[in-house]
């Protein structure tokens, strides 16, 4: 074997390696949304507004922690290096937090729940926006990125289809000894701190190229100066978006449309499933028409298919399988193909302001998935209820809630996709335009400007000139 293929493989460890973490991560953002309510409802009895309630305010201070933890994991430099070190000194906490909230005794009441809960969305944000800040540092080409993301989001699904899996194979009709919940517990606090650790010992902690540091205030106006930024996280947000209101609709739509509930499970496998194999082709189709493009590609193609899903009615299921297949197979591109343009975004920032400062902008694209996610259901559900659509009764559903239901589920999702796709096709930061910011911040590092000075070697007249530039000229 030769030293190419020798360097290959050690890549492929390497990266293995920093994409392991993500299978437990994945595992304990599915089940604390999805499972945990209805499980203290009904096994645990807590009154379903009171659960309802207390996952509303661990929401609230999950969102209002995402910058500060973003600012601070971006400021400290403790041994292992400012990445690794926050999210190793995270996993603690997140991992005990998760086997409090997934294991509970059948005495605990919302205060258990709210606090245990507290930490888990506190420890989580703290393991999450360190691990996604240190993939976006590992590799500065702009290709190599999307290879980085492929691993890790590729790991997110696998974590998220044990998600699905596990608590229902287990069971959740009990809540004393082993239930399903319990072993989302068990494996949490086994894998994440396990995989961590192997993480940090076998990845290394990427370079830092910040050569000054920039107050919150300062940093904060860099950010809302990055019109890159801004386009990314629009885009990002209308998809998001599109794609959080069918995921909420899904088993409401699998069951009460199509009129097979029995298969919700199946059906919700099989997409994710498809969306591990979409994320080698989603990088593969980029390093051919660029990141960008690639996912506008498959932004238009998912439309189309959506457009499909709202003529169908009860019994078509050979229909919906071949949907959620095909879907599942675009969502490899959602998950592996931003997080790899957001790298460049931070490249942008970091030419323009002299400060490396991923962990912020994970922060606010962090942010702007909650936002999605919480704007969906807000919006669906009220359109829902208007309509009739009512499952509490055991009552037959009038054919306009389920009207409603499909344009929903099927329709309305295009609307902020299309706008995603105008807002992402002439996108400014290409392949050419990423390898010349990779240049001014070495070149600018290269210097010896050392990180603890407040202020930056001046090249403004060339930041710029150089930003005049990319947003000029579109890079296709």
């Amino acid at each position: 074997m030769g030293k190419p293929d020798k360097r290959r493989w050690a890549q492929v460890v390497m990266l293995s390696c920093y994409a392991l973490p993500a299978i437990p991560l994945a595992a304990v953002a599915l089940p604390l949304y999805v499972v945990v309510p209805t499980f203290y409802a009904q096994n645990v009895g807590l009154p379903i507004a009171a659960v309802g309630t207390a996952l509303l305010l661990i929401r609230l201070l999950d969102a209002a922690s995402d910058p500060i933890i973003g600012w601070l994991c971006d400021r400290l430099f403790i041994g292992s290096g400012r990445r690794r070190t926050f999210f190793l000194l995270s996993l603690p906490l997140t991992a005990l937090a998760a086997f409090m909230v997934f294991w509970p005794s059948s005495g605990a009441g919302v205060g258990y729940l709210g606090f245990w809960g507290a930490l888990l969305s506190v420890g989580y944000t703290a393991t999450l926006l360190p691990y996604t800040a240190w993939g976006a540092e590992l590799s500065t080409d702009y290709r190599g990125r999307s290879v980085v993301s492929a691993f890790r989001e590729g790991a997110t699904l696998i974590g998220t289809l044990i998600a699905v899996v596990l608590p229902f194979a287990v069971g959740l009709d009990r809540i004393d000894g082993f239930h399903g919940l319990a072993a989302v517990a068990v494996l949490t606090a086994v894998l994440l701190p396990a995989a961590g650790v192997l993480a940090v010992k076998t990845v290394p902690e990427p370079a830092n190229r910040s050569t000054t540091r920039l107050s919150l205030a300062d940093s904060l106006r860099f950010v809302a100066r990055n019109r890159p930024f801004a386009r990314l996280v629009v885009a990002f947000l209308l998809n998001g978006f599109g794609n959080a209101i069918p995921a909420t609709l899904f088993l409401y739509f699998v069951s009460e449309r199509l009129d097979a509930a029995e298969l919700r499970g199946p059906l919700l496998f099989l997409y994710f499933l498809f969306g591990i194999l979409g994320v080698p082709l989603a990088v593969w189709l980029s390093s051919k028409a660029g990141k960008h493009r690639t996912w506008c590609w498959a932004m238009l193609i998912a439309c189309a298919v959506f457009v499909f899903a709202g003529f169908l009615g009860a019994g078509d299921i050979v229909a919906f399988t071949i949907i959620c297949a095909a879907t599942g197979l675009l969502l490899g591109f959602d998950l592996a193909l931003p997080p790899a343009i957001q790298a460049d975004v931070i490249d942008y920032d970091t030419a323009n302001s002299g400060e490396q400062r991923s962990g912020l902008y994970f922060a606010a694209w962090g942010l702007a998935t909650k936002l999605s996610l919480a704007l969906s259901v807000g919006l669906v559900f009220p359109v829902l209820a208007w309509s009739g659509f009512d499952t509490s009764g055991g009552q037959r559903m009038p054919e306009m809630a389920l009207v409603t239901l499909s344009a929903l589920y099927a329709w309305l999702p295009i609307l902020p996709k299309a706008a995603a796709i105008a807002v992402m096709w002439n996108f400014p930061l290409g392949e050419d335009a990423q390898r010349s910011l990779r240049a001014q911040i070495d070149a600018t590092a290269g210097r010896g400007k050392a990180v603890d000075k407040e202020s930056a070697p001046p090249a403004a007249v060339a930041r710029r000139r150089r930003q005049a530039q990319i947003e000029r000229k579109p890079d296709a």
